[in-house]
């Protein structure tokens, strides 16, 4: 590693991430020109797991995030800590001099980035922005979620649910030093009576969610990122499709949407999160979906935010 290299692990990460300034970051990338996000390389491993290369570029930066995905890990623990199913890292360049800039916590972007997503989407398109929340899955992308929610939106209580009654728990304590009035539920689907705005983000390997939303629901569904995998049930999406309004963060969910695909709908048809900023959609009337599959752009914002910002 040369000098003019930073290495910053999770926390220093995060530090550099902060949600306001990520999601602002966001939007001003998604209206730069000069973006290039070459398709993301998935390699399937051996036991369930995936590598992910994923590129991105502006006029002044190149980003790659390498990165393993291992389900299997999800539960597990090590050393007393749960081991994480992301794992990897975020490599900055300066484009002019070639030169490796940063090295970021890969999980940490990818929690940060999601949850930064998930909350510009619901500012933007969220019919009812003030709760209750509810949280479908425990783990680093529900404490991301929460965090990011809590910040930027107007909600004073969250509701969690989980498979692990231990992390639901965890959670909400953490809530509860957000402010936050905090219960953990043991059925989301009758949750969703109470709650308008929605977040699922579970591994993504079972229907976690398919009763009716309510009329002003906004459900932000980031699990499942490949064609296989799956959080809500084939007659919820087709009800959004049907009586509200269904967004996609890229073109790329048209061959990842796990949950749209495997619904028969047909993908190429709904609005992108670019499509909102750049044509200043605002919120539809009736439930809103809006499926999140990542994308390497959100990586690149990620290291814009954190190359000028130090705390």
């Amino acid at each position: 590693m040369t000098e003019s290299t930073t290495l910053l692990p999770p926390l220093q990460t995060a530090a550099r991430l902060p949600y306001p300034a990520l999601v602002a970051e966001i939007v001003r990338l998604l209206g730069d020109v000069s973006v290039r996000v070459p398709q993301r390389l998935v390699q399937a491993l051996a036991g369930g797991g995936s590598l992910f290369v994923m590129p991105a570029m502006d006029e002044e930066v190149a980003i790659t995030k390498l990165i393993s995905f291992t389900p299997a890990n999800a539960g597990k623990t090590r050393g007393g800590q749960q081991w994480p199913t992301i794992q990897g890292d975020v490599v900055v360049f300066d484009i002019a001099s070639g030169e490796r800039r940063l090295i970021l916590d890969g999980p940490t972007v990818t929690a940060r980035r999601t949850a930064a997503v998930s909350l510009l989407a619901a500012q933007r398109l969220a019919p009812n922005t003030n709760g209750p929340l509810l949280i479908v899955g425990a783990g680093v992308q529900g404490r991301a979620h929460l965090e990011a929610f809590a910040g930027g939106l107007a909600i004073r209580q969250v509701m969690i649910t989980s498979r692990s009654a231990a992390s639901a728990d965890a959670l909400a304590q953490h809530a509860l030093t957000l402010g936050l009035q905090a219960s953990v539920v043991a059925d989301a689907n009758a949750a969703l009576a109470d709650c308008p705005l929605v977040v699922t983000c579970t591994p993504a390997s079972a229907v976690v969610l398919d009763a009716r939303p309510r009329p002003d629901a906004f459900v932000a569904a980031v699990g499942a990122f490949t064609p296989a995998m799956v959080e809500l049930g084939a007659d919820l999406c087709r009800h959004f499709a049907k009586n509200g309004s269904v967004f996609v963060d890229t073109t790329d969910a048209c061959h990842e949407a796990g949950d749209l695909l495997q619904a028969g709908l047909d993908v190429s048809h709904f609005a992108t999160l670019a499509d909102v900023i750049r044509q200043a959609i605002q919120a539809p009337r009736g439930p809103v979906l809006f499926k999140s599959c990542g994308w390497a752009g959100w990586d690149l914002a990620a290291a814009r935010t954190a190359s000028a910002h130090t705390p």
